[in-house]
């Protein structure tokens, strides 16, 4: 007797539906409300920043403008004090994603390297950094001390090496074959040029991934400048933005951001203009490195 396969056998490039049960249909439902959600403030902001006065102030649901206007984006890119902030939260991103690249590698390269002597030690004192902290006022007298009140570089200095990055960048250092560095040991290579020629690029996964993490913590920092800068023309976009969501219309009227004289818009339009300009540009970074995301942080924590 021949036994025959019951599976139905498709023809090459016909589409196959497969049926959800009743677990699949609970989670798709789920995610599906959560996404729904987690996406609504953004809607609603955005509906808010492009509508009327009048349109804003309506009841129910905000999906979409309504008699939609510019005139808080006009207002929120016309002001002076606004663009000012705007270009130092690029400035510090910038120079502080690329600062901590440079020093997470150079700390993190000698520590992945097995004859480097005492290196366990080290790392007990750089997972020690993890778990205890100062606190604020240690933080401001050391900063005091070297004279970085009120200067650009306290965006960049204290936050450009942390333990976490290190540990990861380190743990995917360890993942490379050795076989590379003895290599281009043998060839006259120096460690400057193992490091910079063969280790990075082959580390792109870990660097992009770093490298979102320290753009996303730059960009939404605003404590440090709160804290430690006093001059308006030195203060970064986020702190801007707190003042201008809790201010109330005469504050902003004061700081020239509102022109009384345009009756098109109200306070929360403002705010919510303020806070879409605020986040665009994080969102137009995230879709070129979230593809590095997931596979940086698997393959750095495999080992220790």
């Amino acid at each position: 007797m021949a036994w025959t396969s019951q599976t139905p056998i498709h023809e090459p490039g016909t589409l196959t539906i497969k049926k959800l049960n009743l677990f699949d249909t609970f989670n798709v439902v789920l995610l599906t409300g959560c996404a729904v959600l987690a996406l609504y403030p953004f809607v609603y902001t955005v509906a808010i920043s492009l509508s009327t006065a009048e349109g804003a102030a309506r009841d129910g649901l905000h999906l979409y403008p309504r008699d939609m206007t510019l005139t808080a984006y006009k207002m929120i890119l016309g002001n002076r004090e606004i663009l000012i902030g705007y270009a130092n939260t690029i400035g510090r991103t910038i120079v502080g994603c690329l600062a901590t690249l440079l020093m997470t590698c150079l700390c993190a390269y000698p520590l992945s390297r097995p004859e480097m002597p005492h290196r366990r030690l080290i790392m007990v004192f750089i997972i020690f950094t993890m778990i205890f902290s100062g606190g604020v006022v240690p933080l401001y007298l050391v900063l005091n001390g070297l004279g970085l009140i009120d200067n650009r570089l306290v965006y960049v200095l204290p936050l450009m090496l942390t333990a976490f990055n290190t540990i990861l960048v380190k743990s995917f250092f360890q993942q490379l074959p050795q076989g590379l560095g003895e290599a281009a040991r043998l060839d006259g290579a120096n460690e400057f040029y193992i490091l910079f020629k063969i280790y990075m690029p082959l580390s792109k996964p870990v660097l992009a991934t770093v490298g979102l993490w320290t753009v996303i913590m730059h960009w939404n920092m605003w404590f440090d400048g709160l804290v430690f800068i006093d001059s308006n023309s030195k203060q970064v976009m986020q702190v801007l933005l707190q003042r201008i969501v809790i201010e109330s219309s005469t504050g902003l009227i004061e700081k020239g951001v509102i022109n009384p004289d345009i009756t098109m818009f109200t306070p929360e339009t403002i705010k919510a203009a303020t806070i879409v300009v605020t986040i665009v540009p994080t969102l137009l970074v995230y879709p070129f490195v979230q593809r590095f995301f997931v596979r940086g942080i698997t393959l750095g924590s495999v080992k220790g």
